[in-house]
């Protein structure tokens, strides 16, 4: 872990100068506020964390097993300890994960060679491969009651999101394959706009979402596939809150009035979303979520951009890239900053339309005692701290996202009857 210390103050008598040094080398910290203290988990919240059905919007192991592992668990045996990536089993018990999930992620630029959707059913693969190599850990979900009858059994129910509408190469058919496979919602774009819906950090096409996108969204409504506007523009996000039958999710995303980058969530969305009846899942990412790492993050995207195509080749692209980062080092921060985005969506939207969304193994930089999918009892404790009650932290944890799981699959139901 690591804490920015302050400067002790220099008119302390030499005692009490020397009793404060002692205590900043026993806590890794000099004067910092109570409320933003490492955060210590107590029997009381580790016995209510126990209670809780934890369930994470966004994990990108599968992704990161692809590139550190050649897709392989062979290779990277994830019952082992593997410290090289955020997630394994035993750290998954750690943190009491109920429900989970599994990011299936292909870049972007897979869609210049029409290779998306091929990617995506790859990676769609590797989940069900993961499941199957680990029956006594995992077991697929297909429905909210599926997720509670896993849960019970101890096992972790797992279910699949889609990162990026380029996955379904333009194809409706596509998007109900990948339905039949598992997945239970897809973020509309990634970090590039399509020609049917616009991200956040790319130019704008539709100025929103288009005809097409429009059909998207309904598509996914009578599935019964949420809509995650995770990655998406405002005003993608303003027609999919318009368009959308059912709630919607943003699986991994945080609060732009406290870290102002484009991958947040504004505040008049989130009132909007509140209406929808909605979930917005804080994403951990040090770069959305502490204020100063935001700003270096928003300048990131612009680099990469520029870099790309000034060096097409991908050995060049890459060295630069990482040159870049190397000399522009990004402020972790801590588990504060993260519940510092709970407190405001709370604040605005309701404690009925949070969650969790870590992006784990899909990220670079975290949180200070946030750094793997061990931690998620001590936002249980932080919750705590802050007041929460023991209900309104099991919303949070996972209830909120239940409720509008089994919400989609109501509507779908009334649709397909309406279709039929």
């Amino acid at each position: 872990m690591s804490f920015n210390n302050r400067p002790l103050q220099k008119t302390l008598p030499g005692l009490l100068l020397a009793l404060s040094f002692f205590c900043s080398a026993q806590t890794g910290q000099a004067d910092e506020p109570p409320d933003r203290k490492p955060v210590i988990l107590s029997d009381r919240a580790r016995q209510l964390h126990q209670k809780c059905l934890v369930i994470d919007g966004h994990n990108d192991l599968p992704w990161a097993m692809r590139e550190k592992a050649a897709s392989s668990f062979k290779q990277a045996d994830i019952a082992e300890p593997q410290p090289q990536f955020h997630t394994d089993i035993p750290r998954l018990n750690q943190g009491n994960v109920g429900a989970q999930f599994w990011s299936a992620y292909v870049p972007s630029e897979t869609q210049k060679e029409r290779r998306s959707a091929h990617y995506t059913l790859e990676q769609i693969d590797l989940i069900h491969r993961m499941i199957k190599r680990y029956p006594d850990t995992f077991e697929m979900a297909a429905t909210a009651d599926d997720i509670d009858r896993i849960h019970k059994s101890g096992k972790i129910a797992s279910m699949i999101g889609v990162e990026g509408g380029h996955s379904i190469e333009n194809s409706l058919s596509l998007l109900r394959i990948f339905y039949g496979l598992g997945v239970r919602y897809m973020t509309l774009t990634h970090s590039d706009s399509l020609d049917w819906a616009d991200s956040a950090t790319d130019t704008a096409i539709s100025d929103g979402l288009s005809p097409f996108g429009e059909e998207v969204v309904l598509t996914m409504n009578q599935l019964g596939m949420l809509v995650d506007i995770s990655h998406v523009s405002p005003a993608t996000m303003e027609d999919v809150l318009r368009v959308s039958k059912a709630p919607i999710i943003a699986s991994h995303s945080s609060a732009r009035a406290i870290a102002d980058h484009a991958r947040n969530v504004p505040d008049e969305i989130l009132v909007k979303v509140k209406q929808n009846g909605g979930v917005i899942m804080v994403n951990y990412f040090s770069g959305f979520v502490v204020p100063e790492s935001a700003k270096q993050m928003t300048e990131m995207f612009h680099i990469r951009r520029e870099l790309k195509q000034k060096y097409p080749n991908e050995t060049d692209y890459n060295r630069e890239y990482n040159r870049w980062k190397s000399s522009h080092k990004m402020k972790p921060g801590t588990i504060h900053d993260v519940v510092d985005h709970i407190d405001h969506i709370v604040k605005v939207a309701g404690v009925d339309h949070v969650g969790i969304g870590s992006d784990f193994d899909g990220v670079s930089t975290l949180p200070a005692q946030l750094e793997d999918v061990s931690t998620y009892p001590l936002i249980t404790q932080a919750l705590l701290d802050r007041g929460y009650t023991d209900q309104q932290i099991k919303q949070i944890m996972g209830l909120n996202l239940m409720r509008v799981l089994r919400q989609a699959e109501q509507v779908a139901k009334q649709l397909q009857q309406t279709t039929d």
